[in-house]
């Protein structure tokens, strides 16, 4: 069985989506253990501000398969085949982990990103941080510690999710 860490984010009705999200993850997964909910203003293009947050779940599902998993779950809430990088999203599904695999296809593992963006490591860092990155060997922990925190500012947000009833 496989550990995984999925980032789940949007700039579109993005409390819908985040909900619609963890909704067909826990469909697809089953039960998820998930970080605080965090808006953080858009990254390499101007847009409304995105909600983030990262779900890690054990699955019994390939590589390939999650892979598969994730973008048929994103081109369910309006996903673009061919949507641009840096663009408004409804629903962003990012394989961060799998186990501590190191891949560049079908997905790259560990993604990029973790390093790169506080709305990624900081989530990251609340379900995984014990982890350690499978390339630069040390936890998710105390790269958040050492990650500039100046360069995005997040905050915070109540996420409240219908399966649940109540706040998270």
């Amino acid at each position: 069985m496989a550990e995984i860490y999925i980032s789940l984010g949007s700039n579109i009705n993005r409390q819908h989506h985040i909900e619609q999200g963890l909704n067909a993850l826990t469909d697809a997964f089953g039960s998820l253990k998930l970080s605080s909910l965090f808006e953080s203003e858009a990254v390499g293009f101007a847009g409304k501000a995105f909600y983030n947050m990262v779900a890690g779940v054990n699955t019994e599902q390939t590589l390939t398969e999650v892979a598969a998993t994730l973008r048929s779950i994103e081109f369910a809430y309006g996903r673009s085949e061919n949507a641009k990088k840096f663009s408004p999203r409804t629903l962003d599904l990012d394989l961060l982990l799998y186990d501590d695999v190191v891949a560049k296809l079908p997905a790259q593992i560990p993604r990029e990103e973790i390093t790169t963006n506080a709305f990624v490591l900081w989530p990251l860092a609340e379900v995984a941080g014990h982890l350690t990155h499978p390339i630069i060997q040390k936890s998710y922990d105390a790269l958040w510690q050492e990650y500039d925190k100046n360069q995005q500012q997040l905050k915070i947000v109540p996420l409240v999710w219908a399966r649940t009833n109540r706040e998270i």
